[in-house]
């Protein structure tokens, strides 16, 4: 079998730095595609692209009622995709989205969405993960800091910094209800992070991240480095942001539910192999081993 080098060394005895072996735009300035040259630019620089309306109202609908379908499923709250609120018993987040319903199979394969992708990454993509998240009011738990690209590596195998994420708004994203937060210009630099990963890790950290997260310092210098950016919106306002972005949520305990629909693609030439840093792969629910590309 075919040794895979290591470029981002993680889950070690005490946390590591490595500047970014990887492009962060994979296609030629003169490569076709829906980002426009200057919106390019600021993805490459920032590490993300904030699009003001990327579906209809009318399309937002359609996804939305789709999303309170599948919450509402006792099937799919029973199905281990389904991640539930410790406090409140709701449903957090359903995961692989778009091959348990075609309405959002289809929003994967809009070109407005896998165009964007193809155009980032220079090829082909697959769906490395696709779910919905839902933050309902009054209490609503949000995401820690992290890189997702550091989780992917450690423990599915991503060799490469060759992945981008979608976020599409199916709720208004007000500046309370537990936005997404990145600090721009944080992709340029792989946290390496302390700790080794516990067996069936992603059973605790899909409900509250323990392993792979940074440590104050490191987080406080990137933070001081690079500053923080809330992103709000109407629904149907997305945000596209680089696998090793450092972000996060914080919770929601307004009125308010704060829902989106989140896909990550990754090239077809950065395949997942065995995991860098962890016993086990994860579900393939969560890291995808069908490389079939998006068509």
């Amino acid at each position: 079998m075919t040794t895979v080098a290591d470029l981002y060394p993680t889950r070690a005895s005490s946390e590591t730095v490595t500047p970014r072996a990887d492009p962060v735009v994979w296609s030629g300035p003169g490569d076709p595609g829906p980002i426009r040259p200057a919106e390019l630019s600021g993805f490459e620089r920032d590490g993300f692209l904030a699009i003001e309306q990327l579906i209809t109202p009318d399309e937002v609908a359609v996804y939305h009622s789709e999303l309170e379908r599948l919450i509402a499923d006792p099937g799919v709250r029973a199905d281990e995709r389904s991640i539930i609120e410790p406090k409140s018993q709701d449903v957090r987040s359903v995961f692989e989205v778009h091959r348990i319903s075609e309405v959002f199979a289809n929003l994967v394969r809009d070109p407005r969405v896998v165009g964007r992708a193809r155009q980032i990454l220079g090829s082909d993509v697959y769906v490395h993960q696709s779910r919905i998240n839902v933050k309902p009011g009054f209490g609503a738990s949000g995401f820690y800091w992290h890189s997702d690209f550091e989780t992917w590596h450690a423990e599915d195998g991503l060799p490469n910094m060759r992945a981008v994420s979608v976020s599409i708004a199916l709720t208004e994203n007000h500046d309370t209800n537990g936005g997404l937060m990145i600090m721009p210009g944080s992709h340029r630099t792989f946290l390496g992070c302390a700790g080794a990963t516990p067996k069936d890790n992603y059973k605790k950290s899909l409900q509250m991240q323990d392993a792979g997260t940074p440590s104050d310092k490191a987080l406080t210098e990137l933070a001081d480095a690079h500053g923080i950016r809330l992103f709000t919106g109407k629904a149907g306002s997305a945000t596209w942001f680089d696998c090793n972005c450092m972000h996060g949520s914080g919770d929601n305990i307004t009125p308010y539910p704060r829902s989106n629909v989140f896909i990550v693609f990754n090239s077809v030439e950065n395949t997942a192999v065995e995991p860098f840093a962890a016993p086990v792969r994860r579900p393939e629910f969560i890291g995808a081993r069908d490389f079939t590309p998006v068509r």
